[in-house]
Order: structure tokens, then C-alpha cells, then sequence
């Protein structure tokens, strides 16, 4: 059998299993990755290379830098001014967090955004006594994180992939916040979105038994012992993380990876935080569900299975459709593989394809690239989309909560878009 075939069989096998919660995400992540190195679909080494990743390290540095926050009282005195700003209601806290989670995310990386956000939310959360919750913050975070990233032409991977693919083939690429013409628009859908019938949604999805185990987590760190060092310490090494995250980890010297556990290291050395303390708080199921996603990424794209999918829309829509019509079928190849591959595999599967039957159909190559960018920063729909969305799987989400709040907003910004493709893509 075609390995393409099989590796959507796989897929389609890990999706039933997602959605119906019958093993754990990080379990399904880990058996779909060994059923494409059984299948012969990816070698082991392409399978599991996901695990030595930059990506995974930024998270798994940021989660100890996090819990460092708690263990040595930081987080609670931020987050007590972050609710003293919000005035204590929650629907304002979020507000707040999506705007000035916009800034870093367009000028930084959607990734670096939520790696900065996200333990800000949850030392808010922790020092809330019950009014704010994770389940009710994080996925809305993790959203505007991946939309803000598609704000300028340096936010996300797939927009510097696609001005690289442009200029090599002599097309001058779009400008820097040109992009910001369809990523503003979605960023006032999703405050809009959760501000109306989103926050009833997240709310249904919070109420399952993981909210006691919340509540007596967050007990036991709601008081550490206060020692100024090593408050210093944490600042200093939080300062020292979002320096790098701005500076494009100072001027590409250091991955964004390497700050992460460089500051990491830092906090354990200092015993800001304890090693048994670090192994007992990190976030597991994050790190191999991120790490295996890359993996199931790799299988799309080598495998041929994302290709397949590509060039049968491509085919289903014919040479002569409008390029309205054109524009907005690629668009929807990209959210529909973004949601199951990485951004940046999607993005370097479609462009190409799409700069192709551009200059074949007489389109405006540009225009049509823009497109395919635009919508590879809307995948909403998984916690496997991209790594914001991952790492918001601490907040206890189930698979089947991404569908319904993520899933939902993820149609309603794809119809926003393509809505929008003939004002902003003059097409």
C-alpha cells in the first residue's frame, strides 16, 4: 500500500481516538508516531526527531522558569497586580491578556508570545482564590498567540518562508504589516467571540472533574516562602528569557531553545527550584504531544499524504475557477492540514503548489501567497495544530474542548478571511 495512504489511515485512526478521549492525547501522539515508523510511512529517526527540537526545549525551559515563579512567590505578586488592573473580573483579565499578547507575538514568534504569556495567566489564575480559572483563559491565550503571530511578515514561520519563496522567483514580497489587514480583523472576531458565546463554550468545557485537582494544585503553591534572592533571581532570569525572546535571541546568537533552558538551568542552579520540584511540575503531556506532532508532521509531508491532499483540491477546482474561488480552496487546504501539521511543513507543502497554478492561471502570484499565509495562521481546531495551542493543554483541555471552541472560531475566522480576500488581496 502507498505510504501516503497509510499515513492518512494513521491519522484518521489518531483522530478517532482524540476525539473520543479513549487513550490519553499524549498516549494517541505517541502510538500515531510508532505506527508510521511500524508501517515503514517514516524512519524512527525522522518519528521521534520532533523530541530534540528548539521548539520543545523553548517549552520545556519556560515551564520550569514558570513553576519558578510559584515556587518563589513571584508569580503571585504579579498576579495580584494583573487582577488589581482587571479590577478582578475575568472577562476584562483576558481582554487585557490578548492585547498585549499581540505585541509580542507579532514582533517575536506566536511560540515565544504563549511561552511568555501563558505563566503570567496562570500566577494570575493561582493568586485569583477561585475567580479566574485556567480552563476559562488559557485556550483564548494560545488563539490570539497564534493570530498574532500572522500580524507582520516576521510573527510566524510561514510568512518569512513565503517572502523567501516570492523573492526567489523574482515576485517582490508583501510588506511588513501588509498581513495585519486579515490578522487585526480576527483579532477583534476572537474578542467578540469570547466576549459573546465562546466564553459559555469554555465554561461548559471546564466542568469536569479536572477543576478539584486544579483547585488543590494551586493551593499548594498559593503560599511559598518569600526569600528576596531568589525573587531577584527568577526576575532577573524572566527579564533575562524575554530580552532574548525580543531580541531574536540576541541578534541570532542563542536559539530561542537555548534561552529558554539556558534560564532554566539558572533557576535549578540557584535552587530557586528544586530538581525533584522540576520533574514533579513540568508539564509532560505538552512535551511529548509537541514533540510528536513534529513527528506526525514529518509523516504528512514525506510521506506524500499532504501533497495528495493538495493537489486533489487543486484538481477538484479546476483551471478555470475564479480566483476568488482558487484563493479560498487554498485557504482551506491550509487550515485543514495546519490543524494536524505544523505550520511551517504546511506552509512549505502549499506555497510552492500555489506559486505554481498562480503563474499558470495568469493570478497574481503574491496575492494568492498571501492567501495560503493568512490561513496557515488560523488553525484553531487541535491542540496538535501548533505549539501555542499545545502548551495550553495545561490547562486540563480535552481534545474534544479544542474542537468545540477552537473548532468553531476556527470557521468562523476562516469565513472572515476568505470574506476579505477581494478588499485586502484585490482579487
Amino acid at each position: 500500500m502507498d505510504t501516503a495512504i497509510i499515513a492518512l489511515i494513521i491519522i484518521g485512526v489518531a483522530l478517532v481516538l482524540y476525539i473520543t478521549d479513549f487513550f490519553p492525547v499524549a498516549t494517541t501522539s505517541i502510538l500515531a508516531i510508532v505506527a508510521m515508523v511500524v508501517f515503514g510511512v517514516i524512519p524512527f529517526n525522522l518519528a521521534f526527531g520532533g523530541f530534540a527540537h528548539d521548539m520543545v526545549f523553548l517549552i520545556v525551559g519556560m515551564v520550569i522558569v514558570g513553576n519558578t515563579l510559584f515556587e518563589t512567590g513571584v508569580a503571585q505578586i504579579l498576579g495580584k497586580a494583573i487582577i488589581k488592573m482587571s479590577g478582578g473580573n475575568e472577562k476584562l483579565f483576558v481582554v487585557i491578556l490578548i492585547l498585549v499578547a499581540t505585541i509580542p507575538a507579532a514582533f517575536l514568534s506566536n511560540t515565544a508570545a504563549a511561552a511568555m504569556m501563558l505563566p503570567v495567566a496562570a500566577s494570575a489564575v493561582a493568586a485569583s482564590n477561585g475567580k479566574f480559572t485556567k480552563k476559562n483563559t488559557f485556550m483564548v491565550i494560545g488563539i490570539a498567540a497564534v493570530t498574532s503571530g500572522g500580524l507582520t511578515a516576521v510573527g510566524s514561520t510561514p510568512q518569512i518562508f513565503a517572502r523567501g519563496q516570492l523573492e526567489a522567483h523574482g515576485i517582490e514580497p508583501f510588506g511588513f504589516f501588509q498581513l495585519a489587514l486579515a490578522g487585526a480583523p480576527i483579532i477583534v472576531l476572537l474578542l467578540i467571540y469570547y466576549l459573546t458565546i465562546g466564553r459559555s463554550i469554555l465554561k461548559k468545557a471546564s466542568s469536569n472533574e479536572d477543576d478539584t485537582a486544579e483547585a488543590s494544585i494551586t493551593l499548594q503553591v498559593d503560599e511559598p516562602e518569600r526569600k528576596p534572592l531568589k525573587m531577584a533571581i527568577t526576575l532577573a532570569v524572566l527579564a533575562f528569557c524575554i530580552v532574548g525572546f525580543i531580541t531574536d535571541g540576541f541578534g541570532e546568537t542563542l536559539s530561542l531553545g537555548t534561552i529558554s533552558m539556558i534560564g532554566a538551568i539558572v533557576c535549578i542552579a540557584t535552587k530557586c527550584i528544586g530538581q525533584k520540584r522540576v520533574f514533579a511540575t513540568m508539564d509532560w503531556t505538552t512535551v511529548v504531544v509537541i514533540g510528536a506532532s513534529l513527528g506526525l508532521s514529518a509523516g504528512l509531508a514525506e510521506s506524500g499524504a499532504g501533497a495528495m491532499i493538495a493537489e486533489g483540491m487543486v484538481n477538484f477546482l479546476g483551471t478555470d475557477v475564479s480566483p476568488w474561488l482558487l484563493t479560498a480552496g487554498l485557504a482551506l487546504i491550509a487550515v485543514i492540514l495546519g490543524n494536524f501539521m505544523s505550520s511551517t511543513a504546511t506552509a512549505a507543502l502549499l506555497i510552492p503548489i500555489s506559486i505554481e497554478v498562480a503563474f499558470g492561471m495568469g493570478i497574481d502570484v503574491q496575492a494568492v501567497v498571501m492567501a495560503v499565509v493568512v490561513a496557515c495562521n488560523i488553525s484553531y481546531a487541535t491542540p496538535v495544530s501548533t505549539p501555542p495551542m499545545t502548551m495550553t493543554l495545561s490547562a486540563g483541555y480535552k481534545f474534544v474542548d479544542y474542537i468545540k471552541f477552537g473548532g468553531l472560531f476556527n470557521l468562523l475566522a476562516y469565513a472572515l478571511v476568505v470574506l476579505l480576500f477581494p478588499l485586502i488581496l484585490n482579487i
